[in-house]
């Protein structure tokens, strides 16, 4: 009996070490070299891993980064690093730095404590992807925000915060580096990353309620109810399922404030940089 266990042990033994022998000898001849500029691109990129240049994480890219042709560079941006970091990784891998205009997540409902105030008070699990799907909302609108955070608690850069006066998530863009968190996590697809804007200059429809006028008016004062009085101020404006969109291409500069002050509602939000830091 023990010479039988003691066979079975050494034939086990034996197979396993023939099977490590051909396992490295295998291993050794396709073993391929990393390249080690892509340890070093790794190195100039900020770490995040957080996805938004649509790699698996900042070492996928980085090995896109020294695969590519300059065409194909090109077309790479690391929203998070930004300019300052394409210029580097440009220069040490000697490809031309691709540039791309400024863009900020900018949150579409500007469905305040005030503008929609609460009709029922919900006590559920405090997720809006839960709160989605088994509620309207403590405001009622089927596409307001839900006011519990879930944005804010996937930024990794800090740059949400809850404003308490309305009860919304606002966006420091100081801070944001338009990675995408906020509008992946959102289950009303509230947020968008939308372009700065020539002179920090920006308009756009913070509302996304698609419901008729005078029903979207009951649940939020500032609510859309698609009455294309901006449709006619400007071409590029687009009224879908009795709601306006206006693309990031509009000129705010031309159309921003007129668009503003004609929106009977206020569902409409022109910025302008400048005037903020005077105020």
């Amino acid at each position: 009996m023990d010479n039988l266990i003691l066979t079975d042990f050494l034939t086990l033994t034996g197979i396993a070490f023939i099977a490590a022998l051909i396992l490295y000898f295998v291993s050794q001849k396709f073993h391929t070299e990393e390249d080690s500029r892509i340890r070093e691109v790794e190195a100039m990129l900020p770490q995040a891993n957080c996805g938004a240049c649509g790699r698996a994480g900042c070492h996928d890219f980085a090995v896109a980064c020294t695969k590519c042709t300059p065409q194909g560079f090109a077309k790479l941006y690391c929203p998070v690093g930004g300019a300052k970091v394409m210029n580097r990784i440009a220069e040490y891998l000697g490809m031309a730095a691709p540039s791309r205009e400024k863009t900020v997540a900018v949150l579409r409902c500007n469905g305040s404590c005030q503008n929609a105030p609460a009709k029922v008070n919900y006590n559920g699990i405090q997720f809006c992807r839960i709160a989605h799907n088994i509620s309207s909302g403590q405001s009622g609108c089927p596409d307001g925000c839900l006011r519990l955070g879930d944005c804010i608690k996937v930024c990794k850069f800090g740059a949400l915060s809850l404003n308490p006066q309305t009860g919304l998530p606002q966006v420091d863009e100081e801070k944001c580096t338009s990675c995408g968190a906020c509008v992946n996590i959102c289950p009303r697809n509230l947020f968008e990353i939308r372009l700065k804007g020539k002179n920090n200059k920006r308009v756009y429809v913070a509302c996304r309620n698609r419901q008729k006028g005078a029903l979207a008016r009951q649940n939020c004062k500032a609510a859309c109810i698609g009455c294309m009085k901006c449709a006619k101020l400007c071409p590029e404006i687009r009224i879908e399922d009795n709601l306006s969109y206006i693309p990031d291409t509009v000129d705010a500069a031309k159309y921003g404030r007129q668009l503003a002050q004609t929106c009977p509602t206020g569902a409409i939000t022109y910025i302008d940089e400048k005037e903020k830091q005077n105020d």
